[in-house]
């Protein structure tokens, strides 16, 4: 019997899983996804993704489940350039950066997997993507583009957690966010030390950056070949 995507990923973890991403684990993060997914269906009865359109592309739905999906391509994004990153890692990578590249990817392969099980049926397809432009044998083009990746997600957690309507998906939009900084400044501090907090991230508030969706997905889809429809997502 041939296995799932979902299946394959698993046992990559398994694999090469620095502290080994267990069944329970996943388990874990598909038992709350479930609760989720419930609360999504009561919030959209009928289903508000509208059909997938090969001009106008993928429908990431309206609503919270538009903003969830919204999250969802996100990680998918990441989830693909970390698990590449792993695969085919760089000339001179030190056995502390595969560690903490490889606690990253598991980050993000949960995170995906999370939010396919929590939309269930309201879940956009697997996208597809083209990471053509990034050497991943340069540990610069590789770390660059992560630290680009990730400043992205934070801001973009940051500026969609308003537009959601339930306190639930908010508690775990902040949840979620909170992970991905920490990816974001160890990113960042063993490119350029003390980095983790610059001016460019962080405001003279002390407040991170923030970007609307419609600011975030022209930045995604340089390596999303799949394109995206997000015109029924609220706006502010």
């Amino acid at each position: 019997m041939s296995r799932t995507k979902t299946e394959k990923d698993l046992a990559l973890l398994a694999e090469k899983s620095s502290d080994n991403f267990s069944r329970r684990k996943f388990l874990g993060y598909a038992g709350l996804a479930t609760a989720l997914m419930a609360g999504a269906a009561a919030c959209n009865p009928t289903n508000n993704l509208a059909p997938n359109d090969p001009v106008t592309g993928v429908s990431l739905g309206s609503g919270d489940v538009g903003i969830l999906n919204y999250a969802y391509a996100l990680e998918q994004l990441e989830a693909a350039f970390y698990v590449k990153v792993i695969m085919s890692q760089y000339s001179g990578i030190t056995a502390s950066e595969t560690a903490g590249l490889t606690d990253i990817r598991d980050h993000e392969v949960a995170h995906r997997e999370f939010f396919k099980n929590a939309l269930g049926g309201m879940a956009i397809p697997a996208l597809e993507f083209d990471f053509s432009s990034i050497n991943f044998a340069s540990r610069d083009s590789v770390l660059g583009t992560a630290k680009a990746f990730e400043d992205l997600g934070v801001s973009a957690y940051n500026g969609a957690g308003r537009l959601l309507v339930s306190p639930d998906y908010l508690v775990l939009a902040g949840k979620i966010v909170s992970v991905e900084a920490r990816h974001a400044a160890y990113i960042r501090d063993i490119l350029v030390r003390n980095s983790f907090a610059d001016d460019s991230i962080v405001d003279a508030m002390g407040l991170d950056v923030t970007r609307k969706p419609t600011e975030v997905l022209p930045i995604a889809q340089t390596y999303i070949k799949t394109p995206i429809d997000a015109s029924g997502l609220p706006f502010y």
